[in-house]
């Protein structure tokens, strides 16, 4: 069993020559070595595809060992390694600073968000402190003055449109100021006079909105100017009313006046009906006025809060929205952090491996198969024939041992083995 062992060991060699000294010299010296170690076992062994198998596991082996002993070697071949490991350690740097970074932009946000929804709701109890100029509780106002304002509105069209027709076009049949003033039907008389007549009076309160509306506007404007106009604008109502009711007095006067008796404006004056149509339209406009102009400040103060908290949702919502992408964001981070842990995990198992040079064994491989190859070409005598069987026999258990050890693709130079 000792002479068979014997047969087939190798010289030593020393392998650490190989990975140290490139000189051409050196490396012809191993390649003799291992040549004439497989031409002195092949005559041996009579070329015995058996014992070259055996032979090439003893080479392989010990190549192996000498690796693993080659330190400084093994550093130089792990060195790419370690680049690579520590360029992955710098991403995973770059990414855990990401997510700090995200993580601090998400409390913010969520800060932010918290502030405009207590905003939105303290905004309707301290307007003042968000730069609105509203009453804390304008919709009880706004309400109340809209419930006024509503029937004083009924009431102007009401006489308005009853005083109008009267004044311009009823003739009359009773000498009373309040079926003058009020007339239920006057409406319906005005249409049957004509179309002229009653656009006329479906219109003319109208008008009337239309000054109080023009009132309101210009009061926003503290200055001389609207002053000046809001002034004309009554004393433009004024005017028409007192026209309104001299109209109306007039009729009721020539009404119940005998024959040679005349109207002037002196007795209009003197007539307290003539004041009674005034107090009944333009105080009782004034009213409507200041009620209006109430109504809609207290509108423009709900109006505020409310584009204050339409706002404040806008930016709830684009928050919202930074929000959802900035956690996509650390999602995705997250899953980079992982995967970039993984492959420094797997770096560190092929440090803690070692490598086995490939290329560099193929060398000695090939060159102790060749000197198999020549000791049965020369060494025994063997027809042509049987020399080309045993020589294919060889060579298959040649492919076979590159199979087994993974060596038979060139596409690499060389092969890890990790640590596990």
């Amino acid at each position: 069993m000792e002479s068979i062992k014997k047969l087939f060991t190798l010289k030593k060699v020393n392998i650490k020559s190989s990975f140290v000294e490139d000189n051409e010299e050196d490396r012809e010296q191993i390649r003799i070595t291992y040549y004439q170690s497989g031409y002195g076992a092949s005559t041996k062994a009579s070329g015995n595809p058996v014992v070259l198998r055996a032979g090439l596991h003893n080479l392989y082996n010990s190549f192996e060992d000498q690796c693993r002993k080659q330190l400084a070697e093994q550093q130089r071949l792990k060195q790419p390694y370690k680049e690579e490991q520590e360029r992955q350690r710098t991403e995973l740097k770059k990414r855990e600073t990401a997510i700090t970074i995200y993580e601090e932009q998400e409390k913010s946000i969520n800060k932010n968000i918290e502030s405009k929804k207590f905003e939105m709701i303290d905004v309707k109890q301290n307007p003042d402190n968000y730069g609105i100029d509203a009453d804390k509780r304008p919709k009880a106002q706004f309400y109340i003055g809209l419930l006024l304002l509503i029937p004083i509105t009924i009431y102007l069209f009401v006489f308005y449109i009853s005083a109008s027709y009267s004044g311009f076009f009823k003739d009359f049949e009773s000498d009373s100021v309040t079926a003058a003033i009020f007339d239920a039907n006057a409406f319906t008389k005005a249409i049957s006079d004509g179309l002229l007549e009653a656009v006329f009076v479906g219109t003319l309160p109208f008008v009337f909105m239309g000054l109080g509306y023009l009132i309101h506007m210009f009061q926003k404007n503290k200055n001389k100017l609207s002053f000046i106009k809001i002034g004309a604008l009554f004393l433009l109502t004024f005017v028409f009313d007192v026209i309104l009711a001299y109209l109306i007095e007039r009729k009721i006067f020539l009404y119940g006046a005998v024959l040679g008796e005349t109207f002037s404006p002196e007795k209009a004056i003197k007539s307290v009906n003539f004041w009674g149509i005034i107090f009944a339209g333009f105080v009782v406009y004034v009213i409507w006025g200041l009620v209006f102009d109430f109504v809609m400040h207290e509108h423009a103060n709900v109006d505020k809060i409310k584009a204050f908290i339409r706002a404040k949702k806008e930016e709830v919502k684009n928050s919202l929205h930074k929000k959802t992408e900035l956690l996509e964001s650390i999602d995705k981070v997250k899953h980079q952090i992982t995967a970039i842990k993984g492959e420094i995990t797997e770096l560190q198992s092929k440090i803690d491996g070692f490598v086995f040079p490939v290329k560099e064994y193929l060398h000695y491989h090939y060159q102790y198969k060749e000197g198999w190859y020549q000791a049965i070409t020369v060494e025994l005598a063997l027809s042509n024939d049987k020399q080309a069987e045993l020589l294919d026999k060889c060579e298959e258990v040649s492919k076979l041992h590159l199979s087994e050890h993974n060596l038979n693709e060139m596409d690499f130079q060389q092969l890890l083995f990790t640590k596990n």
